[in-house]
């Protein structure tokens, strides 16, 4: 059999290059709809609460017809829509998350989008959610990437809190390296020290998959590592057992950009 030619040998290597490419892309689709899944069944749960508001205001304003009864259940109802329409468009965003640009963005409101989406899922979980925004550090960042790390990051943290716990998340501006940095951190059961180094290999996992099948696949982090030093970030960890988890992704900041571009309305360590 003759050997390749440089050509052919080329064109053989760019043939591989695409395909990998498009197999990553997937990979990351996959994950997203992953998330989606652990999800479904408190989104499910807030939406029967959503229509047994609708329901029931609708009732008791087709009962009472004075004004002021009725204006109440009309802007109770419209509370409810509304709720509703901001999970519904937050979650189809979610899931679609197609798109390579990257526009400067409000690290706040990124965090806000997501827990509009997991905010359900803890309370379910019994997992009480403190945020600490000490400003608001723009950045330039694909918005769907971005939020897709922090719903697997989140979901990672309910699920190291069996039974229940506390998760902090804080934004802030690091003005001594010029960063700005989101803090991801629970109070679960920790990562021992010698698996701490590996958390970032893909298909190393220190979980196995939960009762919907989620989780513990080994692809979560990896994947988030590769978005994160794709946008020239950083992302660390710091651990200890018994004590719980940090995540901390830092991003290059960017000068927070004129009102009218639309971009902007919505331990022992590792790494």
């Amino acid at each position: 059999m003759s050997s390749m030619t440089d050509q052919q040998l080329e064109s053989r290597i760019q043939e591989l290059e695409a395909q990998l490419s498009q197999l990553q892309q997937q990979l990351v689709q996959a994950q997203r709809l992953s998330s989606v899944g652990a999800l479904a069944s408190s989104i499910t749960h807030e939406f029967n609460n959503i229509l047994t508001t609708v329901i029931n205001y609708s009732k008791m304003g087709l009962r009472h017809k004075d004004v002021a009864t009725r204006e109440k259940a009309f802007n109770k109802i419209l509370t409810a829509g509304q709720r509703a329409s901001k999970i519904t468009t937050g979650m189809l965003s979610y899931s679609r998350g197609k798109g390579e640009r990257r526009e400067p963005h409000d690290l706040v409101n990124l965090v806000e989008d997501v827990l509009v989406l997991v905010e359900k899922d803890l309370q379910m979980h019994r997992v009480k959610l403190q945020t600490d925004f000490l400003d608001h550090p723009f950045a330039e960042v694909n918005a769907s990437q971005i939020q897709q790390v922090l719903m697997n990051l989140i979901i990672n943290a309910r699920q190291a809190m069996d039974g229940g716990g506390r998760l902090f998340i804080t934004v802030r501006s690091n003005e001594e390296s010029g960063m700005g940095e989101i803090a991801i951190r629970d109070t679960g059961q920790g990562i021992p020290a010698d698996k701490l180094p590996k958390i970032f290999a893909p298909f190393f996992s220190t979980k196995t998959a939960d009762e919907q099948g989620q989780g513990g696949t080994g692809l979560g982090l990896a994947l988030c590592r590769d978005i994160i030093e794709a946008h020239k970030g950083r992302i660390r960890v710091e651990s200890a057992v018994g004590h719980g988890t940090t995540f901390t992704l830092k991003f290059p900041r960017v000068e927070k950009p004129s009102a009218t571009n639309p971009a902007n309305s919505s331990m022992q360590k590792a790494g």
